[in-house]
C-alpha cells in the first residue's frame, strides 16, 4: 500500500514547501527537508516496530515483504534529501527506483498470501523502465525527471497488490477488505495524479492543488501507520492459522488427522446449505500393508502411504475432506457426491496409486474401499463411517482391490 513516498515537486509524500496558510498575511511554512526527515524517521520507526512485533515473531513471508517495502520507502525517501545539490543527478533517479521497488514488494507480499511466488521480472523490468526514463529526463535540473513513468509504475504495482488482496477467500482475514480498499484507493490516487501530470505538467493548477504536497503527505503518513498495524494484525492471523494447520495435519501424509477430519465432517453434515446435506463417504484401506512393511521395510511402507495420500488429493475437489483415519486407513468425505461418483473416484485414486513410483522395486499395494451415502437427515458422522466400514469389510471378503457400497441410506 505504498508509494507512500515521493518528493517535493511531485507533491507526494515527502515534498511540501507550504503546508498550511492562515489568513492573508500569516503563513505556516514547513520546508521540504523537514518534512522529508519527519517521514524518513517515521518509516524507520515503523521498520523496527514491524520487524520486532510481527516478522520476528511470525516469520511469515508477508511480514518479510512488508519490512522490505518499508526499507525501500525509507531509503528512497532519503535519496530525495539531496534535491538541489550536485548529487541530485543520481539521487533522484535512484529514489524513483527504490520507491517503485517498494511498491513491487507490496505486490509480492500480497501474492505470498496465496502462496504464489512474485514474478521475477517485476523486480527488474518495472524498476529498469523507471530508471531509464528518469536518467533520460534531465535529472540534474528536473526534480520530476521520469515523473510520468514513476507515477504509472506506482499505480500499477499498488493496484496489482489490491487485486491480490481481493482474490483471497472471503473468510481469509478480517482486515482483507480494508487493506484491499486502501491499496485500491492509493492506486487510483496515483493514477489520477498521472493523468493530471500528463494533461497539465508538474506546474498545472489541478496537479499542484488537488494532488499537492501538503494533503498528499499528511494523508499518506497516516495511511502508512494505519496500514502497517493492519499488516501486523494480518501477520498474527497468519501465524494462528499456520499453528491450526499444523495441529490438524498428519505428520507423515499431510492429510487431516483423525480428530480434525471428524470435526470438519460434523460441521459439513450440520450445514444444510451445502449441497442440501447429501453426499458420500469413502473408507479406504491399503491391502496387505503389513506385508509391504515386512518385505521392504517401514520406509517403503511410509512411501506407499504418502503416495496414496497424494493420489487422493490429486483426485478429489478442494471442497472435499481427506484424512488419515489410522494406520493404513483413510477416509474421504465428498459433499454432494452420489455413490456412482464416489465409485469413480476410488477407481481414479487406485489408478494414480498404481502409476506412482515405488522404492527398491516395490509395487504399490492395491486398495479396498467402502462407500456409504448420506442425506439431509443424517446427523452423526460415526453412523456414516460405520456404514462405510461395513461396506469395506464386504470389499475385503470379496477379494480386495475393489469398492463396495453400503446398502444402508443414512
Amino acid at each position: 500500500m505504498h508509494g507512500y513516498c515521493c518528493r517535493s515537486g511531485r507533491g507526494a509524500i515527502l515534498g511540501a514547501n507550504r503546508v498550511w496558510r492562515r489568513g492573508s498575511s500569516e503563513d505556516m511554512v514547513l520546508d521540504t527537508t523537514t518534512l522529508r526527515i519527519a517521514f524518513a524517521l517515521m518509516a524507520l520507526v515503523l521498520v523496527f516496530l514491524f520487524y520486532f512485533s510481527a516478522y520476528r515473531v511470525t516469520r511469515s513471508p508477508y511480514s518479510g515483504w512488508w519490512c522490505l517495502a518499508l526499507i525501500f520507502f525509507l531509503t528512497g525517501s532519503a535519496c530525495f534529501l539531496l534535491d538541489g545539490t550536485s548529487h541530485q543527478v543520481w539521487a533522484n533517479p535512484l529514489g524513483n527506483v527504490l520507491l517503485v521497488h517498494g511498491g513491487v514488494a507490496v505486490w509480492a507480499g500480497a501474492r505470498s498470501l496465496r502462496t504464489v511466488a512474485p514474478p521475477k521480472w517485476a523486480f527488474t523490468g518495472i524498476p529498469l523502465v523507471v530508471l531509464v526514463a528518469s536518467v533520460l529526463d534531465n535529472p540534474a535540473t528536473n526534480t520530476w525527471s521520469g515523473g510520468p513513468v514513476f507515477l504509472a509504475a506506482m499505480s500499477v504495482s499498488i493496484g496489482l497488490a489490491s487485486r491480490e488482496l481481493w482474490r483471497l477467500e472471503p473468510g481469509y482475514s478480517r482486515v482483507r477488505i480494508p487493506m484491499a480498499v486502501s491499496a485500491g484507493g492509493l492506486a487510483g490516487f496515483y493514477f489520477f495524479r498521472w493523468v493530471a501530470f500528463m494533461l497539465e505538467g508538474q506546474h498545472g493548477s489541478t496537479f499542484t492543488t488537488v494532488f499537492g504536497s501538503a494533503v498528499t503527505t499528511l494523508v499518506t503518513m497516516v495511511l502508512l501507520v494505519v496500514v502497517s498495524f493492519s499488516m501486523a494484525a494480518l501477520s498474527s492471523e497468519q501465524q494462528t492459522r499456520a499453528l491450526r494447520v499444523v495441529a490438524s495435519r498428519d505428520d507423515l501424509t499431510g492429510l487431516l488427522n483423525r480428530k480434525a477430519f471428524l470435526d470438519l465432517a460434523a460441521e459439513l453434515l450440520s450445514d444444510r446449505a451445502i449441497t442440501r446435506g447429501s453426499g458420500a463417504l469413502i473408507l479406504a484401506d491399503l491391502d496387505h500393508f503389513k506385508a509391504v512393511n515386512d518385505t521392504y521395510g517401514h520406509a517403503a511402507g511410509d512411501t506407499a502411504l504418502q503416495r496414496f495420500a497424494g493420489a487422493c488429493t490429486e483426485t478429489v475437489r478442494s471442497t472435499d475432506l481427506v484424512g488419515r483415519y489410522g494406520g493404513e486407513e483413510f477416509v474421504l468425505l465428498l459433499p454432494g457426491a452420489s455413490a456412482e461418483r464416489a465409485e469413480l473416484i476410488t477407481k481414479e485414486i487406485s489408478r494414480r496409486l498404481a502409476a506412482a513410483p515405488g522404492v527398491d522395486g516395490m509395487q504399490m499395494p492395491t486398495v479396498s474401499y467402502g462407500i456409504s451415502i448420506y442425506d439431509a437427515d443424517t446427523s452423526r458422522v460415526d453412523d456414516v463411517i460405520a456404514a462405510a466400514d461395513a461396506a469395506l469389510y464386504t470389499a475385503k471378503s470379496l477379494g480386495r482391490n475393489r469398492a463396495a457400497r453400503s446398502d444402508r441410506m443414512l
